[in-house]
């Protein structure tokens, strides 16, 4: 027998957490968290582990498949489909897509690229580059629902959509978090050694942590907590940056020294929806709470405002990003040690210049732009249903489930039935391969090679890796970049979003991706610049270094202007758009007495999005699918721990088990995300039940964010109704954590 302890790192999340992968005779047999490891330090959360559960699940797909002649779209499950060779899938494929690029023209194709590739290198730079050669702006991902307006507000902040600030956890005196949950999460948008060390380093040193959350998330049971009504962050941020202003606190030099455009600030906050009595009828926070919240904001040594999705994903989510950021520069804790940073990045800026768009596209439903080079996924059904030039009728799905994952299910099924072509690129059969006419085998992360160049500004402690592939892909399964690359070729046209690239393809020079990496890593920031410099890093010295290469010790400040692609090397605090923006605040937040609570989503530690519930150690017979509600709104509603309820909004309704629970703000309704998996090819997570949250959200124009795109996900109006029937016996407590 031959064993081989390998060292590689985990690929589902940001934290990017180190593990030894043991191989027995070729197959993976365990995955344990690296303790030397410079970043993760031993720790590993139980998803990184199941990856073995995940590599040898024996619902994979191996082998590509191709639906059966004469059998409609979405008839049945797997006996839809049956075994072809590669080379047959990729002559039938590239002769219907060179069909639809012939008759409809490139634009007439589009890509969704989900999570289980999204943290690799490879799978978006083709994915992408595929869809930019065929010039079409149908390039999709998940991102649209979770950090879009992020994207957004940095491109008026910083003049880059890939530019996201990151707290300095390790030398802050003071971090105020809104809409994150790192003890679940283990960060997003930011990658710190051991977060929860680190976290919980704060107050044991003086310092505060304070989390803004309409939950009693895991993060907020250990820290300070602000009981918060969903999607009004706008308000309690609008609100401190009124009480700086007004008392003289903020911090003049440092907003001299690193912005312009602080006057039109000032006007923003001015008015009357921004006075703390307006926030605290809003928020549920008392005025004098939120007074002294800025106060003391402003009076730290150091502080930093931190926020993620919960903070993104509301009505007015770009407004609220800007809002944040802003409180980072007028309180002079912007690109100071202990504040704000913009981390150092691995690549020269011309490398990422694909995915640094604002307002490149606009989509031809709504005519909202494109942002971090995506399009609103929100937009993919309409899409595909509305006749006119640029109607999508050859879509491609890229370790993506967004029959899932998107809001309006039945709109975005009734689109794909009607493309010309669908072809999944999955390692399962899920939900949206089952309407697919082929099914074709990518591989698991532990696969491929990768170098996390896109992550690198996110960590707090400046670090790069490499990893080789741990195992030879299973079965007949392919890199995703090789099956695009192949079905390129086969159309004539070379996958890069650089037309330099392009044009060298014309003569037959086509680089691969770890070509590219190393090519962009040398020229990057730390590169050694082909031996001119000579500590630089190339892909060579990444692989050679068995656990990584720490680069600092934190990240450098001082640097803005090295950062921030605005010509002046500015913060901008004056954008026109987001002025209008805060001038709409309220207009879609109207009571609905008919739907008088809140939805929001929440994470799970044992699921991650739609593509973890197939996996025994994750999905146990405990793990059952509960909406989180406050003892009060269940006693209203007639329900009691246990029951069966049907949650209903404007869009749609869903049925699942009631938790009481005091951990949720009144009015609000928690429910998991990621469930709802029915008749796919994943048998565990069928079993498992649960339903799909996002049947609840809506397409419609009106409802989605107007500057990014995004989706409505966080403070829908819901209402709640018991389900008659076969409910379990009821018990009359609720639950109450510490």
């Amino acid at each position: 027998m031959t064993v081989t302890n390998t060292h590689t790192y985990c690929r589902i999340c940001e934290a990017l957490c180190g593990y030894i992968a043991t191989v027995e005779d070729g197959v993976l047999v365990q995955m344990r968290p690296n303790k030397d490891h410079p970043m993760s330090r031993g720790f590993g959360c139980p998803k990184g582990v199941a990856m073995t559960e995940l590599v040898n699940d024996p619902d994979r797909v191996l082998y590509p498949l191709r639906r059966k002649p004469g059998v409609p779209r979405g008839q049945g499950g797997l006996e839809q489909f049956e075994r072809i060779s590669w080379e047959q899938a990729f002559d039938e494929i590239a002769s219907k897509l060179r069909s639809v690029v012939d008759t409809h023209g490139g634009s007439a194709v589009g890509a969704y690229l989900g999570n289980p590739v999204y943290f690799s290198y490879s799978p978006p730079m083709w994915v992408k580059g595929f869809i930019d050669a065929l010039q079409s702006p149908h390039f999709y991902t998940p991102g649209s629902q979770d950090t879009a307006s992020r994207s957004a507000a940095s491109a008026f902040l910083y003049g880059s959509a890939l530019l996201f600030p990151i707290p300095d956890l390790e030398r802050t005196d003071f971090l105020l978090m809104l809409g994150a949950n790192p003890f679940v999460s283990h960060g997003s948008l930011l990658t710190a050694p051991h977060i929860k060390e680190t976290l919980r380093a704060i107050p044991k040193r003086g310092g505060r942590v304070v989390v803004v959350d309409p939950r009693r998330t895991e993060t907020a049971r250990v820290f300070e907590h602000l009981q918060v009504r969903p999607d009004s962050d706008a308000w309690l941020l609008g609100a401190m940056l009124r009480v700086i202003f007004d008392e003289g606190l903020e911090d003049r030099e440092a907003i001299a020294k690193t912005s312009r455009g602080i006057e039109m600030l000032r006007q923003m906050v001015a008015g009357d929806t921004f006075t703390c009595e307006e926030a605290a009828r809003r928020t549920g926070i008392p005025a004098d709470q939120i007074r002294q919240l800025a106060r003391d904001l402003a009076i730290a040594r150091s502080a930093a405002v931190y926020g993620r999705i919960g903070t993104c994903r509301g009505r007015h989510g770009t407004l609220t990003v800007f809002l944040l950021d802003a409180l980072n520069v007028v309180t002079g804790n912007f690109d100071r040690p202990g504040g704000s940073l913009l981390g150092k990045s691995l690549t020269p800026p011309a490398f990422n210049k694909a995915a640094d768009t604002f307002g490149k596209h606009f989509g031809r439903i709504g005519g909202f732009p494109d942002a971090f080079g995506m399009l609103p996924s929100v937009m993919m059904g309409k899409e595909m249903l509305t006749p006119g030039d640029g109607q999508l009728r050859a879509f491609f799905t890229v370790g993506g489930n967004p029959v899932l994952a998107n809001p309006n299910p039945d709109e975005l099924t009734r689109g794909i039935k009607g493309l010309e072509l669908m072809v999944s690129i999955d390692l399962y059969v899920s939900e949206t391969g089952l309407l697919a006419d082929y099914i074709l085998p990518g591989t698991t992360f532990l696969e491929k090679h990768d170098v996390p160049l896109q992550f690198a500004p996110y960590h707090i402690v400046p670090f790069a890796e490499s990893t080789e592939p741990v195992i030879a892909p299973r079965g007949e399964s392919k890199d995703e970049w090789q099956i695009i690359d192949e079905i390129a070729r086969r159309i004539g046209i070379a996958p890069y979003s650089a037309p330099a690239l392009r044009t060298a393809a014309r003569f037959g020079i086509r680089p691969k991706p770890r070509t590219l990496v190393d090519l962009a890593v040398r020229l990057g920031p730390y590169g050694d610049f082909f031996g001119l410099r000579r500590n630089g890093l190339s892909l060579k010295k990444l692989t050679a270094a068995t656990n990584g290469i720490q680069l600092g010790e934190h990240q450098p400040t001082g640097e803005q202007r090295k950062r921030i692609r605005h010509r002046d090397g500015l913060v901008h605090l004056d954008a026109p758009a987001v002025l209008a923006e805060s001038r709409r605040l309220g207009d879609r937040h109207r009571a609905d007495p008919d739907l008088p609570l809140s939805l929001i989503t929440l994470r799970e530690l044992h699921s991650h999005n739609s593509w973890m519930h197939n996996l025994p150690s994750l999905m146990t017979a405990r793990r059952k699918h509960t909406a989180r509600v406050h003892p009060k709104d269940a006693a209203s509603a007639g329900l009691m721990n246990g029951d069966r309820v049907r949650i209903v909004s404007a869009s749609g309704e869903i049925e699942t088990e009631v938790l009481v629970t005091d951990e949720i703000i009144e009015g609000t309704v928690a429910v998991p995300h990621g469930w709802g998996h029915r008749s796919a090819g994943w048998r565990r997570a069928n079993d498992a039940g649960g339903p799909n949250i996002n049947v609840l959200a809506s397409t419609e124009i009106a409802d989605v964010e107007k500057i990014a795109g995004m989706t409505l996900l966080d403070g829908i109006p819901v209402r709640l109704e018991p389900v008659a029937g076969d409910s379990p016996a009821p018990t009359p407590e609720f639950a109450t954590r510490p």
